[in-house]
């Protein structure tokens, strides 16, 4: 009886890798067109285990073999194509750019639905396209960018003032992380251009739990997940999905309140600069290949 409860058990085990194969040959063979070269891989892992612990160097190996596009598979449906010449970057982004327009959103950016409304995660389209033209005109033209000299310049100021501090009260012959007080200052930065706020400033609880959850955001993004590569995984193995929908949903708490601290100081109409929040709260739109308004709910665009 022990015996036959064995095999029962182990039994699923040992096809479940046959049906995974299966169903991924039968993925790839609906695919009408022309790929690019590349290594075959292994089942079900694909290249995973080619590209060793320094990838660029592999690749580069690779080209002399498959050429300057490379064709590389991770896990059951991670497919990646490498570029590797200046040549087939302009053909591809000159000529083919719409066909690759779009991206893969990792597991983790899909807590709380975030990426719908962002331009740097956000899928192609007309909504993604309006975000773009609406930064560019608002943030990114030479004039925009010219009126934040004095901004930027006050927390380039801040970040020297905070290593030089730090260098004064350390002791000798210890490191100072450089990186950490640039990264405050820009942080900073950019809470002074979008929202008029200092976002990493200590002394305030509301700043430095957005900070928190900024940077926990931005931790859980950058670690490896098993569910990118193994989407059948629904499991949440390392438990990235919660922790970011925990550190989102505290951001998004706070902007909220920013946001509601605006609209208040808005309807007492008190003269001031606009910011890029301000630009995004007067917004009208067509209502065509754009929304009619701007709204703290993802649009339907």
């Amino acid at each position: 009886m022990e015996l036959e409860w064995s095999y029962l058990f182990f039994f699923p085990i040992i096809l479940l890798p046959g049906f995974i194969l299966f169903f991924s040959k039968k993925k790839s063979s609906k695919c009408s067109y022309k790929l690019p070269p590349g290594p075959p891989g292994l089942p079900i892992f694909g290249n995973m285990f080619e590209l060793g612990t320094e990838p660029y160097k592999k690749m580069a190996c690779l080209k002399e073999k498959y050429g300057p596009v490379l064709w590389l598979k991770l896990g059951t449906s991670c497919n990646i194509m490498v570029v590797q010449t200046a040549e087939a970057a302009a053909e591809l982004f000159k000529n083919h750019d719409i066909s690759f327009g779009d991206r893969f959103i990792p597991d983790v950016n899909l807590a709380h639905n975030y990426y719908q409304g962002s331009l740097s995660l956000g899928r192609y389209g007309s909504f993604w396209r309006f975000q773009r033209r609406i930064c560019t005109v608002e943030m990114f033209v030479h004039k925009k960018i010219s009126e934040t000299v004095r901004v930027r310049r006050k927390y380039v100021d801040n970040m020297l003032k905070w290593i030089e501090k730090a260098a004064n009260s350390a002791e000798k012959g210890s490191e100072i992380d450089v990186t950490c007080f640039v990264f405050l200052a820009s942080f900073d930065m950019l809470g002074n251009l979008i929202l008029s706020k200092d976002l990493a400033d200590p002394e305030s609880e509301e700043a430095a739990e957005f900070f928190n959850a900024m940077k926990g955001i931005m931790q859980w993004s950058g670690i490896f997940n098993v569910s990118d590569i193994f989407p059948f995984l629904k499991f949440d193995l390392q438990n990235l999905r919660k922790k970011m929908a925990r550190d989102m949903g505290k951001a998004m708490e706070i902007m909220s309140i920013f946001l509601k601290e605006r609209q208040e100081e808005r309807k007492k109409s008190e003269e001031k600069g606009k910011d890029f929040l301000d630009v995004l709260l007067e917004f009208e739109g067509t209502g065509k290949d754009e929304p009619a308004k701007l709204s703290n709910t993802r649009s339907k665009y």
